[in-house]
């Protein structure tokens, strides 16, 4: 027992105590050591989980920058290049203007940047080809104004950055701002659209020209619509246009309200331009004229619009020319924008014209003229108009445009339809009897 006693319990006081305690100390120094380590790798992960979200946020960066399709060099040169006036120097018309055209894509965008481009003027385009209708045509257009010197860059002008960088590469003169979201019946199926592209993307628009150094001149197109309920004619830029009968009327209305906050505060030269029904080559395919000739074409049965009591709708419809000859008269007598570094010097132009043909003609009557052009007999089915913002006549007083810039509109529906089916038949290839238009 004595050994055992020994063994159990040592001679040396405290002997038991200082082991115990030297393993619970090897114990903790590992556990610390280990606790360090772990540590070490907890910062590492963080660390290389930091650089793997910094470097795929630089690729990402590094995409948008390089998928932007706009930017560089390359493209600055194209930019200055489509902007300087090729006039020849002591041109009876002057020097020339550097104009940017939004909407240049568009229907009318395009005949006016082509006509601006004829003239001397330099021209710079900017389209969203948005697909409203085929963009395969809108590109089209593009090609046709590239084999004309004009540069068409596929942007937004919601896109301020943009804007910015356009008017930091060329001192424009004049803003034709043409861009918008068009279609009356379009407004109930994506409301959306009309209030991103006809406000806000104006507004955007004309903040970077009220920071622009110079400020431009700019004359933007209006709508005829903005008459909406209006039952005085013919429609005159003075009537009333408090009763919008569409979205779009009231989206090209605020327009009209908008503009006007710029000039009055900002000192920006504001032209704006009422349009009556505009027709002819190179049209957009959602207009009445256009997809009746498709369906003509095809054999497929129209519809015709009445309105109330089995009256016939009637529109001012005005030739594509027409409307050139009064936008680029806009353009030659906008006086100077009077701002700059966004404060207003002095008063600066305010002024709105109608731009119609004043001859309405009545929806059956386009269908004859149709129907006599295309040697087809259209199939129609006449109904009566629903309540979906269009309404029954527009007729314009275009006094106003006439006295002050000159307008003259020379191409009767008879005239102006002829062409556009000229054009048609070329551009879709149509044969006789063929179903793929």
């Amino acid at each position: 027992m004595r050994v055992l006693e020994d063994d159990l319990f040592p001679s040396t006081p405290g002997k038991v105590k200082i082991e115990r305690a030297t393993a619970m100390n090897r114990q903790l120094h590992r556990c610390f050591a280990s606790t360090s380590t772990m540590f070490l790798w907890a910062l590492f992960l963080v660390a290389m989980t930091a650089s793997y979200l910094s470097f795929q946020s630089f690729v990402d960066t590094s995409s948008k920058y390089f998928a932007a399709s706009w930017g560089g060099l390359h493209w600055e040169r194209q930019i200055r290049a489509s902007a300087a006036p090729r006039r020849p120097p002591g041109s009876a018309a002057g020097a020339g203007m550097s104009v940017l055209v939004t909407g240049a894509a568009g229907f009318v965008g395009t005949h006016c940047s082509l006509a601006l481009r004829k003239r001397g003027d330099g021209v710079v385009g900017i389209d969203n080809f948005n697909s409203y209708y085929d963009p395969s045509l809108k590109k089209a257009r593009r090609s046709l104004l590239a084999s004309h010197g004009v540069f068409v860059i596929e942007g937004d002008i919601n896109d301020g950055r943009l804007l910015a960088k356009l008017f930091d590469v060329v001192p424009f003169t004049h803003v034709l701002h043409l861009a918008a979201q068009a279609g009356v019946r379009y407004a109930m199926e994506n409301p959306a659209s009309y209030v991103h592209s006809n406000i806000a993307g104006l507004v955007t628009l004309l903040e970077a020209c009220k920071d622009a150094d110079p400020q431009p001149a700019i004359v933007w197109a209006s709508s005829s619509s903005v008459y909406g309920l209006n039952d005085k004619v013919p429609f005159t830029e003075s009537d009333r246009t408090d009763q919008p009968a569409s979205l779009y009327a009231a989206t090209k209305k605020a327009g009209e309200e908008i503009t006007h906050t710029y000039n009055h505060i900002y000192g920006l030269s504001i032209t704006g331009l009422r349009f009556f029904t505009v027709y002819g080559p190179w049209g957009r395919p959602d207009m009445a004229y256009f997809s009746f000739t498709r369906n003509i074409l095809q054999g497929k049965p129209i519809t015709v619009y009445r309105g109330k009591n089995h009256v016939d709708l009637a529109r001012d419809f005005t030739y594509i020319d027409d409307i050139v000859k009064g936008c680029l008269g806009s353009l030659d007598t906008a006086g100077k924008s009077t701002g700059t570094g966004g404060k207003k010097r002095g008063p600066a132009p305010y002024r709105i014209f109608n731009l119609g043909n004043t001859s309405p003609v009545t929806v059956p009557n386009l269908v004859s003229i149709l129907e006599k052009h295309l040697r087809v007999k259209a199939k129609k089915n006449v109904v009566e108009m629903p309540g979906n913002g269009d309404v029954p006549f527009t007729h314009a007083n275009i006094s106003l445009a006439r006295q002050q810039l000159g307008y003259k509109p020379t191409t009767n529906l008879d005239v102006g339809l002829k062409k556009f089916v000229k054009w048609y038949l070329s551009y879709y290839g149509y044969t006789r009897g063929s179903k793929n238009l």
